[in-house]
């Protein structure tokens, strides 16, 4: 993942609202949106190279999200994947304060990442690159491949667009969020971060939409949870090019409390 932005209780309708981009190397091999067979509860893509996620949701209400830091330097193959933190908050039972604990003791082994996990009703966050960590208030939030709210140009400019999309009409929301995630508009080089990969890279990353020769947004996601706990997931996949691929749709009731099964989702598209 690789823009993230959360609005979290923005206002009386919904309980969190979340737009959010993958890039990815198009050569790594994924799983489209859907309830995996061995967490039938968890609704997620599926890496299939590790075996973890990089955004879900469960019939419970626990979410997760997660984004690289951009570090060539520090970058190591030997370190597991980053990935498999999500899957494994989502797929059991921890309580999220228990699992920053457990982050903050072992966070160290990974690759640079910043994480955002815990409940509909109370989201954390952590970074194993920034000193600070905790509950995320309500508000609007964003994450790229640096700290949390950093003022890169597609953070910046997306915390814009969801307040926009926010305010508008009711209906329009969704197809609001999907519109500034395909936004593939490069910044202006006065306002690019230095991540250490030269000028040309960071003009190829700077939009919230990556198409590069190699590595690019595989999928964006938006995720809307209302007051009242209905979920509403949609995933738009893109082939290596930008070209659109599958869309996959769910919308179910969230239990609550956690561990009660609630009404089935399935694909709407």
């Amino acid at each position: 993942m690789c823009l993230l932005l959360l609005a979290i209780r923005p206002d009386p309708r919904y309980a969190l609202v979340v737009a959010a981009n993958r890039d990815e190397m198009y050569a790594r091999p994924a799983a489209p949106l859907g309830f995996w067979e061995r967490s039938p509860g968890l609704l997620a893509g599926r890496d299939l190279e590790a075996g973890g996620t990089w955004l879900g949701l469960t019939r419970a209400g626990r979410f997760s999200a997660l984004t690289n830091f951009r570090e060539r330097a520090r970058d190591s193959r030997e370190a597991p994947s980053r990935g498999t933190l999500v899957a494994e908050f989502l797929s059991g039972q921890q309580e999220a304060p228990s699992f920053l604990d457990r982050l903050r003791a072992e966070g160290h082994r990974f690759r640079g990442f910043s994480m955002v996990f815990g409940t509909v009703e109370r989201l954390f966050h952590f970074s194993n690159r920034e000193a600070r960590s905790g509950p995320l208030g309500p508000g609007l939030h964003g994450l790229s491949n640096g700290p949390l709210d950093a003022p890169w140009p597609k953070v910046s400019t997306g915390k814009e667009r969801l307040r926009a999309a926010l305010a508008g009409p009711n209906g329009d929301l969704c197809t609001g969020l999907f519109r500034l995630l395909s936004d593939r508009s490069p910044a202006p080089d006065s306002e690019l971060p230095d991540t250490g990969v030269g000028l040309e890279w960071e003009r190829l990353l700077s939009p919230c939409f990556v198409v590069t020769p190699i590595h690019g947004t595989r999928c964006s996601t938006v995720v809307m949870i209302t007051s009242q706990g209905r979920a509403y997931v949609e995933e738009r996949a893109f082939d290596f090019d930008g070209a659109p691929g599958t869309v996959r749709r769910f919308e179910f009731d969230l239990t609550m409390p956690a561990g009660v099964e609630g009404p089935a989702g399935s694909p709407r598209g």
